[in-house]
């Protein structure tokens, strides 16, 4: 639990740095019985010093946990990801661990209800402090939409750009990891030309931006003037100065008195214009006054177009911009309707569900093994395990339907090959072209739980893994991932030929002998034997090794559960872990950027929001999109709050 570091009765813990642990780690999961409003922190130093000193302490400390590395109450703001973590397995009564002295139920009840009466009434009291908006450049696949909107091309210009990494809350979307090296400058200059010169061809694409030309009355300087007019606020996402136009027109002006036509020529200004930070950067202008501001409305629109469609405002929020609306958060609601119902939010679903179940992977680096698994290398079985992930998502959003079922549904959405795949006999004939199928009863396919993608990344090529899947949930469901293995901890032999089959169960329970396996396995391999009647493909089957699957798991705390139906059935009594999880995905994409201790306490709003709307899909885009880091900038005095905020009240927002 928390180490007794401070100084006479007080925990050692400061309000401001449990702010974070509060909001995100500790929902109120017990009753706060009344002897909770006279509890103390002489008690709850007491509780900890009994059940956390013996073991997290010293070079030895378990799970690497020291307690005297986190000595003063800053640590708990400089290391909130790991104290995040512990708390979560106190909170599932996992810490602490088995066979060890834990405290009565009724007190780890008054602890948690003193600590929840306690931190609620602090936690962002004063407000949400935003967040300064970091500096980022487009990423490969968001540089490619911008490009094919902007210019109206049909290729992905972005295709010889160097790949993006993961940072932030996991996403290449990430400002962390989204510098400029000298390699990305020269792609970039090679993209431009590359795409100008093809929309230039294209009569489609060239009406887009080649909007004059020299002619009766018009001459070339006059047609670049009026091309770079309109083609400037486009690409740079906001209106251009006077200044910056007569900058790249003096360009086209060089062009042509080298002796360039005019098509080189304007071809030039705009590929300087398309080499520019304004274009590869999302760049904001700091805040001007003491306090927080709302971003401004041309800033307002990119965060918006950024995050639910990967590319460039279009021309309905450039207009909603000019006209100063988009501070408006019930214009804000609006347009989020309108956008999730746009194709390009298809795209939007795409990169965030696949980055974050990390189905991404699947054809990438994880590839199924061939001899075992043929069916896979069928291109349009490819395909439609891909997409059944991304498809069920974008039909949550489309429909406004529960976020649960994720959890646990009664369709799906896959075509004809996914169908005999998965063996099911609809009564409706399904087609080459994926499209939503309710489910038989009692079928074990409803929820990501039961999708081929989630099972292909969560095996290895040529088995499955209960700790594979098991860490799976406990990341992607949860969002609370298990500490690595500690070094030297051998793994798990494979069978040779001529031996006597065993199951990976019995494998693994020979494995988990060595008690220091035993600790995190224990937490991790009963989530995945309730996957195990599911192959690597995610086919369902009876048998394993010649034996009848055991599918039976429990967790630390006594929650058992048989096979995926009652796995499913237990994440959804956690449901409020997995949507917390799930809203800290969702802000940290949309931000772009990791989060912050201040960024879970909307996180907890967020959550909050989604409960009370029976957990519906637009909903949780919509508390994104009208939460203070996402719409606030901060202002000169560092980390003043937006005191009071109360959207709902303030603004009039639906």
């Amino acid at each position: 639990m928390v180490s007794a570091l401070g100084r006479g009765d007080t925990l050692g813990i400061s309000i401001a740095g449990m702010k974070f642990l509060f909001t995100f780690c500790f929902p109120a999961l017990f009753a706060i019985p009344a002897a909770a409003e006279t509890y103390t922190f002489k008690e709850a130093q007491a509780l900890v010093k009994k059940h956390c000193l013996a073991c997290h302490h010293g070079k030895s400390a378990a799970g690497d946990f020291n307690v005297t590395k986190y000595a003063t109450p800053e640590s708990i703001e400089q290391q909130p990801r790991a104290w995040s973590k512990m708390l979560a397995r106190v909170r599932d009564g996992e810490m602490p661990p088995k066979g060890a002295p834990a405290p009565a139920m009724e007190q780890r009840e008054q602890f948690v209800g003193w600590l929840d009466r306690t931190l609620k009434t602090a936690a962002c009291a004063d407000g949400i402090s935003p967040a300064p908006f970091p500096l980022r450049r487009l990423n490969r696949s968001e540089y490619a939409a911008t490009m094919r909107d902007l210019l109206n091309i049909h290729i992905n210009a972005g295709a010889a750009l160097p790949a993006d990494g993961a940072g932030g809350e996991g996403f290449d979307n990430a400002a962390e990891t989204l510098f400029l090296s000298p390699i990305h400058a020269e792609k970039y200059l090679e993209a431009a030309k590359h795409a100008l010169e093809y929309g230039a061809k294209d009569p489609r694409a060239r009406v887009k931006f080649i909007i004059a030309e020299p002619g009766p009355d018009v001459t070339a300087e006059q047609a670049a003037r009026t091309i770079l007019e309109a083609f400037l606020p486009r690409a740079f996402r906001r209106p251009a100065s006077g200044e910056e136009v007569e900058r790249y027109l003096a360009l086209f002006g060089a062009a042509q008195r080298r002796g360039d036509p005019f098509d080189d020529a304007i071809l030039y200004a705009l590929s300087g214009v398309l080499v520019s930070p304004h274009f590869l950067f999302r760049l904001e202008a700091p805040g001007a006054t003491p306090e927080p501001q709302l971003a401004g409305d041309y800033e307002m629109a990119s965060r918006l177009s950024y995050f639910l469609w990967g590319s460039m405002p279009d021309e309905m929020l450039f207009e909603l911009a000019a006209q100063g609306k988009l501070r408006d958060a019930a214009v804000v609601d609006e347009q989020v309707e309108r956008m999730l119902k746009d194709v390009r939010a298809r795209e939007f679903a795409e990169s965030f569900v696949e980055q974050w179940l990390g189905t991404r992977e699947l054809g990438r680096d994880i590839k199924p093994d061939p001899s075992l698994f043929p069916d896979y290398y069928d291109a349009e079985m490819q395909g439609a395990i891909r997409y059944e992930p991304i498809l069920f998502f974008q039909e949550l959003l489309a429909d406004n339907l529960s976020l649960l079922n994720l959890l646990h549904s009664s369709f799906t959405v896959l075509n004809n090959k996914l169908e005999k795949h998965y063996a099911l006999d609809l009564p409706e004939r399904m087609r080459q072209q994926p499209r939503r199928a309710e489910l038989p009863e009692g079928s074990p396919r409803g929820g990501l739980l039961g999708m081929a993608a989630v099972l292909a990344v969560s095996s290895y090529p040529h088995r499955t893994s209960p700790v594979l899947r098991g860490k799976w949930v406990m990341e992607a469901i949860l969002g609370t991932p298990p500490p690595p293995p500690p070094p030297d901890v051998p793994e798990l032999k494979e069978e040779h030929e001529g031996e006597t089959p065993r199951t990976l169960r019995e494998r693994l329970t020979e494995h988990r002998k060595n008690p220091v396996c035993a600790s995190c396995h224990d937490r991790i391999d009963p989530l995945g034997f309730a996957l195990e009647n599911y192959n690597v493909l995610g086919q369902w089957r009876w048998e394993e090794a010649g034996k009848p699957i055991d599918a039976a798991g429990e967790l630390p705390g006594g929650v058992r559960f048989d096979g995926p139906d009652q796995l499913k059935t237990a994440l959804l009594d956690r449901k409020d872990d997995f949507v917390r999880n799930l809203a800290a995905k969702m802000l940290g994409y949309a931000l772009g950027r990791g989060l912050t201790l201040e960024d879970y306490c909307t996180v907890e709003q967020i959550a909050e929001a989604l409960a009370k709307d029976d957990y519906r899909a637009q909903t949780l885009i919509r508390e994104v999109a009208r939460s203070v880091p996402f719409r606030y900038k901060p202002g000169t005095v560092p980390a003043m709050a937006v005191a009071g905020y109360d959207l709902r009240k303030q603004e009039g927002a639906r």
